[in-house]
């Protein structure tokens, strides 16, 4: 009897610790920028893996729905997100009043993977073969934003701009309703597979290719978490290059932990999604330069002053407002891309 009554209370004990060191937990609102395919798999892979709580984090992710991760956490509902840092330079550039403007605190695509798309049929070969063609894109998306600097450096003449929802981009590129469009790589070459369209007929070019020194997608957060709990914004980083090491080292297990997220994920389109990714946006030379996580502060500036004229921005882009690196993990924790 007293021996039951032990292990009772002993088990009494091991709830009452654990539900407080949950409650102690840190609790974080993540805003991807789209839906659980496989780039998401970054932010949900440590997560799945325990690495968020190893930190003291509660950490939500949450797809896409509507506003866009600046606008969440501009608005404060969110902590922490995914987004385009050319998207994040125009915010601040436009609305220098605002209460909350969000601060990127890591690059993971230190290549925008904005590209031209568009099909040999079309007999475009070269960028400058786009003067005066139909091209389209949604209107928020990045590659159609800032192709004026894609346009001036390489010579493009005026194209005329199509507009149409995410899902019909590649549809309308392989019924001719527009001769090329932009969009990432990793999601428009697959989209185009999807419509049977096979990769030796599809001309692709990159803007990190031609000419464009832009950077992509960066993690922001909100200026609150910074003055307050900064320490949780250094955990958070942590625990994700922990995860990042290993979805980049092992691809399926990162999509494997992405799909107890979401069980509609498609395996293997998120696994080829999630490789492109890599190989587009973050394994590149400049990575490797500068150091996954990292950028290039006269790169920055190059990119502040190309992003105010593209986007014709009320105001210049404040560079030292947008970017804060001071909260990065170490060299060897942010050693994350494949040995060569």
């Amino acid at each position: 009897m007293f021996k039951q009554a032990l292990i009772k209370a002993c088990l009494v004990s091991a709830s009452l610790w654990c539900a407080t060191a949950h409650a102690a937990d840190t609790p974080l609102k993540f805003q991807l920028d789209w839906r659980f395919e496989g780039p998401a798999a970054f932010f949900v892979h440590p997560g799945i893996k325990g690495y968020y709580k190893e930190q003291g984090l509660d950490v939500d992710v949450q797809a896409a729905s509507g506003a866009g991760a600046i606008q969440r956490v501009a608005s404060g509902t969110h902590d922490l997100g995914f987004a385009d840092l050319a998207a994040l330079m125009e915010f601040h550039a436009n609305n220098p009043q605002a209460p909350i403007k969000p601060v990127a605190v890591m690059v993971i695509y230190n290549t925008t993977p904005a590209a031209v798309i568009t099909l040999k049929k079309s007999g475009i070969t070269k960028p400058t073969d786009l003067a005066g063609k139909k091209m389209g894109a949604p209107i928020f998306d990045a590659g159609r934003r800032t192709f004026p600097i894609f346009a001036q450096a390489n010579g493009v003449g005026a194209v005329q701009w199509t507009t149409m929802d995410p899902p019909l981009r590649e549809t309308m590129l392989v019924r001719g309703d527009v001769d090329a469009v932009t969009g990432y790589t990793f999601t428009s070459l697959l989209n185009l597979e999807a419509r049977g369209v096979k990769r030796e007929d599809v001309v692709l070019m990159p803007y990190a290719q031609n000419g464009v020194k832009l950077y992509g997608n960066v993690i922001i957060a909100s200026p609150k978490l910074i003055a307050e709990n900064p320490e949780a914004i250094r955990k958070f980083l942590k625990a994700f290059a922990k995860g990042t090491r290993e979805a980049i080292a092992d691809p399926a297990a990162a999509i494997a932990s992405l799909k107890t997220k979401d069980g509609l994920v498609n395996t293997e389109l998120e696994i080829k999604r999630l490789k492109l990714t890599i190989e587009t946006a973050m394994d590149s030379p400049s990575a490797r330069a500068e150091g996954f996580g990292r950028l290039n502060p006269d790169r920055l500036k190059l990119m502040a002053e190309q992003v105010a004229a593209a986007y014709a921005t009320k105001n210049p882009v404040p560079v030292e407002a947008v970017w804060n690196g001071a909260f990065l993990p170490s060299a060897a924790e942010l050693d994350v891309l494949p040995k060569r």
